[in-house]
């Protein structure tokens, strides 16, 4: 037998024993690649001896979930090639090339079968006999395809052809499987777009004819903050997280904002978890638009509940200073306060009480926001640049505001503005931006 061939046959044993594996064992939830001098540390901790008379793993080895028996053949290894224990599994970086062109070459092949079959299936009508063979085939795409991804998560032509079959058998619990594999694949690939994209296709196919489609979205939800842990300003992850808000209830909003405050008070400096929670707050304001009607109290806890946020974020700027993220979160909260609250009042011709309420109420806000900008624009120390970056946000942010604010209340906050000296301040903290302040004050 040539070389050739022997590399071609020990490169299918290899993928036959990769596929028997995730047969084996379908509660796996994570992947890694080892390097083969990492195998003996792992057995070491296990308490398993390897002998060294034998290179391969042999592909009949049995294999049960959880058991000693999946992770070493005792009689013969030198090199472990994969490691699987407690469902998590590892593949040696020393067979990957190879693996992998067995496994693209598998697929490739089933894939022209499968094309060939479904083309005379469509000239000869649906036969028992072509039926038969087309489901066979399928099974076999899709287990060549999920190898094929585990090894190269951006194989587009592997995504899309498990997206036709998935689509042709519209099966409930294969579409749960899909989500089980996609999150394999995110365990390593925390960024893969085809994953995440994969994702959002499975639950909208789903989200029609799902009892527990509040489930799985708030399963989502924790996946997504699981994976932000590991993998720092992740955009992919938290665009999939606020793609899922279009999906939720407004009931299930409020839930998120809740539950997420904690982990955003802990992640400060990453924006995305406040774009997402600004998302949200955004659904809920949506949602409460089509509800005043409804319940006369409604519009009042909406109100209530843009304080609190306010109130929270004030507290998170002063505990952590010079955090950006907090500032920007903070002129979404306030633009939203003058366009959609007071906004409601404002295009009142006769102002009712109401309306005079809320302008007093938009006064106290002012106040506040003037009242937070000097705390932070005092530098006690000019080495600290957290400090110096709190005095720019805080000037920039007050700038800002004084662009937003309604004719009635500009005035008034102008006069407070110039007691402050606003223009020796940016320029001792931003001068580059110091000449906003002739233009905005003009």
């Amino acid at each position: 037998m040539s070389k050739e061939s022997c590399s071609e046959e020990k490169g299918l044993n290899l993928l036959h024993q990769l596929e028997d594996m995730l047969e084996n064992d379908p509660l796996i939830d994570e992947l890694g690649y080892i390097h083969p001098s990492q195998f003996s540390l792992l057995n070491d901790e296990l308490g398993i001896c390897c002998d060294s008379s034998e290179e391969v793993l042999h592909p009949s080895t049995k294999r049960t979930a959880g058991s000693v028996e999946s992770l070493v053949d005792t009689s013969n290894r030198e090199n472990l090639y994969f490691w699987n224990r407690d469902h998590k599994l590892g593949i040696s970086t020393q067979i990957l090339l190879q693996l992998y062109g067995s496994a693209k070459h598998a697929f490739m092949s089933a894939f022209k079968q499968y094309k060939a079959s479904s083309n005379q299936s469509d000239k000869v009508g649906t036969s028992s006999h072509v039926l038969l063979s087309c489901d066979h085939l399928e099974s076999i795409l899709m287990r060549h395809s999920r190898s094929l991804l585990l090894l190269s998560c951006d194989f587009i032509t592997a995504w899309n052809c498990r997206k036709h079959v998935l689509s042709k058998k519209n099966q409930f619990s294969m579409f749960m499987d899909e989500l089980h594999l996609s999150a394999l694949v995110l365990s390593y690939a925390p960024k893969s777009e085809q994953a995440w994209s994969h994702r959002r296709w499975v639950i909208k196919s789903i989200s029609a004819n799902c009892s527990n489609f509040n489930e799985i979205l708030e399963k989502e939800s924790e996946l997504v903050e699981k994976i932000a842990e590991r993998s720092k300003m992740n955009y992919r992850a938290w665009n999939h997280r606020c793609w899922l808000v279009s999906h939720m209830k407004m009931e299930q909003a409020l839930h998120e904002l809740e539950r997420t405050r904690n982990w955003a008070a802990l992640h400060v400096a990453d924006n995305c978890c406040f774009h997402y929670r600004r998302r949200l707050l955004v659904k809920i304001l949506e949602d409460s638009s089509c509800m005043r009607g409804v319940s006369s109290g409604h519009k009042s806890d909406i109100d209530q509940l843009w304080k609190d946020e306010i109130d929270w974020n004030r507290t998170l700027i002063k505990r952590y200073v010079g955090r950006e993220a907090l500032w920007l979160h903070r002129r979404f909260l306030s633009l939203c306060w003058i366009n959609h609250f007071l906004a409601d009042s404002s295009d009142i011709s006769n102002p009712s009480k109401e309306t005079a309420s809320r302008y007093h109420e938009f006064g106290k806000f002012l106040e506040n926001e003037l009242c937070l900008f000097k705390s932070c624009s005092t530098i006690v120390d000019n080495d600290f640049e957290d400090l110096q970056s709190q005095v720019k946000h805080s000037a920039c942010y007050i700038l800002w505001l004084k662009m937003q604010v309604p004719k009635p209340l500009e005035n008034e906050l102008l006069e407070k503005l110039i007691e402050v000296d606003l223009m020796n301040l940016l320029n001792k903290s931003c001068p580059e931006r110091s000449s906003l302040f002739n233009y905005i004050m003009r």
